[in-house]
């Protein structure tokens, strides 16, 4: 049985991440991405945590997050998100943020599993299906990607 769980979840990573991987860009419109810019700056707003900004920190795992956060602090890492569909870095720093605190909220993990989560929590919250598809990318495809190649993939936003 757990062989064929784990099977099971390579598969579902293995084809999420090809799904990424082999996807063109997808075409986003400005008032989209504007939706999507003040939406983000909206949720930001709302974080009760001190952002430290980082080049080069990321978190080894879930539990070493969760205990900065309890302690109302949380690194944020430059490269985690794409910021080239926003007309400011900021943004992608943003949603790490916000993405991240979803993991605390849903007590979620880095695996695939905990991405779909903390993906959901912050999907309910988002203004529109277009959001929701961006989020989709950025978060559960592109960390499909990560998982399946052991390694951050060439960003983009995907639409597949």
């Amino acid at each position: 049985m757990n062989v064929d769980r784990r099977n099971y979840q390579e598969l579902k990573i293995e084809t999420l991440a090809k799904l990424y991987l082999e996807s063109a860009p997808a075409e986003i419109t400005d008032a989209a991405i504007a939706q999507m810019c003040d939406w983000l700056m909206d949720e930001f707003r709302t974080l009760p945590l001190n952002l430290v900004f980082s080049d080069y920190r990321r978190y080894d795992n879930a539990a070493e997050m969760f205990a900065d956060i309890d302690r109302d602090r949380l690194w944020v890492s430059a490269d985690s998100y794409d910021g080239s569909i926003y007309p400011n870095p900021i943004y992608g720093f943003i949603l790490q943020a916000v993405h991240d605190y979803d993991h605390y909220l849903t007590k979620s993990d880095f695996s695939l599993t905990g991405e779909i989560a903390a993906y959901n929590a912050i999907a309910k919250r988002a203004p529109s299906l277009e959001i929701q598809k961006i989020l989709y990318s950025e978060i559960v495809l592109r960390s499909a990607a990560y998982l399946y190649l052991r390694r951050s993939p060439n960003s983009k936003v995907v639409f597949p």
